[in-house]
């Protein structure tokens, strides 16, 4: 059974969250303040963190950036903070999601599935993967056809630099700035442009339907994600 820390200053909040997630079989503690999240994750390790960002005592950012210097579980973002530069930044500082407030609480347990599904830091995927019509093997840098006599596909070093940063990281919410940084080094943090036009040519390749992506997707104002 899967442990769940849920950190919110609304009593409402928490216990919504935490009736939900039980009805589902997770096993689930809380915590109303950022100290005492820190607290309970210590004393308990999580397998995710959904995580308020305006908290008293500690601020959600603060607990983020503590987490992240010792667990790689999963942390899902859940705030009314809707500025993209927030999101980002939150991203940045190593959360795997983001969800604004208000939110469908479908939505939010699908986001917890993902997240729980995704390999951790210390056990990266090495399998190839499907995308589409194409089986992506980044170990070998081939991509093949699915079925016997399908359409061969070649990618561009730096498309399979891009596509390395986010098959690496299954399911999680991956900013435009860290693709950046991976694939073109620091100070190009700005040239979105370059992402824009690179993510389309993946989509011509390696997707069934360009126009309507069911694996290479774009979070607008966020960043990018693979869907398996």
């Amino acid at each position: 059974m899967s442990r769940i820390l849920v950190v919110d200053d609304e009593p409402q909040m928490l216990k919504a969250l935490q009736i939900n997630l039980r009805a589902r079989h997770y096993e689930v503690s809380t915590a109303s303040d950022g100290r005492r999240a820190l607290q309970e994750a210590t004393h308990n390790p999580p397998d995710a963190v959904i995580l308020d960002l305006g908290l008293p005592e500690l601020d959600g950012m603060e607990v983020l950036r503590s987490l992240r210097s010792w667990t790689s579980a999963p942390v899902i973002v859940l705030s009314g903070r809707a500025d993209p530069r927030e999101k980002v930044a939150a991203l940045d500082a190593g959360a795997d999601d983001y969800v604004t407030k208000p939110f469908a609480m479908n939505e939010l347990l699908a986001r917890v599935r993902a997240a729980l599904r995704r390999p951790t830091s210390e056990e990266p995927s090495a399998a190839p993967i499907r995308i589409g019509d194409q089986v992506v093997d980044l170990e070998r840098h081939v991509v093949e056809p699915a079925e016997e006599g399908g359409p061969s596909v070649r990618l561009t070093p730096t498309e399979w630099r891009i596509l390395a940063v986010l098959l690496q990281q299954p399911g999680r919410l991956v900013t435009g700035s860290h693709i950046l940084r991976q694939v073109w080094g620091p100070g190009h943090e700005e040239n979105t442009n370059y992402l824009r036009v690179y993510f389309a040519g993946l989509r011509r390749k390696l997707e069934r339907e360009p126009a309507r992506p069911r694996h290479i997707l774009t979070e607008p104002g966020m960043g990018y994600r693979f869907e398996p």
